[in-house]
């Protein structure tokens, strides 16, 4: 019986049923990998990032709600088109925050 060969993602082909890498040596890949990642971290110095830096990233979880509005609120969050759940959801925000900020 004749063996296929594949292409691999670095263009080598690989015979089918090829052995690949045993759990020893794996373990002494992935045991040099993290040595030489440790030790790059550990020489190099972490730049000091503040609670601001972190928020101008941070990305809130979305989650799907159904909500009931009245006509004409919703009308005037449509007046400027697209992304007008994004506007409510940033009025609701600032109202938060505000409440939150009184209530300390």
């Amino acid at each position: 019986m004749t063996q296929k060969k594949r292409v691999t993602k670095g263009g080598k082909s690989k015979r089918r049923g090829a052995k690949s890498l045993t759990s020893g040596s794996r373990r002494k890949t992935s045991r040099r990998k993290s040595l030489s990642l440790s030790a790059s971290v550990e020489s190099s110095r972490r730049p000091h990032v503040s609670i601001g830096d972190v928020l101008e990233f941070y990305k809130p979880i979305k989650k799907p709600v159904t909500l009931r509005l009245d006509a004409d609120v919703l009308a005037w969050f449509k007046r400027d088109g697209r992304r007008y759940q994004t506007r409510i959801n940033a009025a609701l925000r600032r109202v938060m925050e505000r409440e939150m900020k009184d209530g300390e």
